[in-house]
């Protein structure tokens, strides 16, 4: 497919099987994290280290890593999941979700937009924990409210990259058997990076904007 797919929080879970699965169809892959690992040193993929995404300098050294590079898909994968509840509510917490989980993709998206191909395509990987309709449990409450966060921004992003044609797709990956649930999902890593991957290139501009489950299954807000 020789496209340039760039995906964040790649080193492991969700991450790393995208970005075996995009090798796997021929894609050149840049993979951003933190700290790179074992797995993803083993693969034929442009690993981009040292990048927090939370941080000023994180995005600054993105788009040095990134400045040559013209993107065909952008996908906003890293996230952190913490706990907390109404009798132990971790202020902290919560606005360290809301800087890697809301404001960390936004602004990616911004310091790369110029470099997106015109018909390229940005995906945003959320959760159904960011549906306000969906909330049947409570808690959560730095997680539920960074995702609801992204998922506002996601829209308006996809209306401000409308008249470039660059489509924006908002993704819950499903509950998925990572580190961040402690392995406790019911699919795997792999097809949940496969389910994406589809949903992704089946993305075109009358569909940017929809809050998706990795099924297909439209969310609501």
């Amino acid at each position: 497919m020789n496209k340039n797919v760039v995906i964040t929080g790649a080193n492991r879970g969700i991450g790393l099987a995208l970005v075996k699965g995009y090798l796997a169809q021929g894609c050149h892959v840049f993979a951003v994290c933190r700290h790179s690992s074992t797995e993803l040193n083993a693969l034929p993929a442009v690993t981009i280290t040292d990048v927090d995404v939370a941080t000023d300098a994180g995005i600054n050294k993105l788009l040095i890593e990134l400045q040559q590079v013209t993107i065909d898909v952008l996908i906003c994968n890293a996230g952190i999941l913490r706990d907390e509840s109404l009798s132990n509510l971790n202020i902290n917490s919560i606005r360290a979700q809301f800087e890697v989980n809301a404001l960390a993709p936004l602004r990616i998206v911004s310091a790369l937009q110029a470099q997106i191909n015109d018909s390229g395509k940005v995906a945003m990987i959320t959760s159904r924990m960011g549906s306000i309709a969906d909330n049947g449990s409570g808690g959560r409450y730095g997680y539920r409210m960074s995702k609801a966060a992204l998922n506002a921004a996601s829209m308006s992003l996809s209306i401000d990259l409308k008249q470039r044609n660059i489509a924006v797709g908002i993704y819950h990956p499903g509950y998925v058997q990572t580190d961040m649930v402690n392995h406790g999902g019911d699919i795997s890593a792999t097809e949940s990076a496969s389910r994406l991957i589809g949903l992704i290139e089946q993305l075109n501009i009358s569909e940017t904007g929809v809050f998706k489950h990795s099924n297909g299954q439209v969310l609501p807000w």
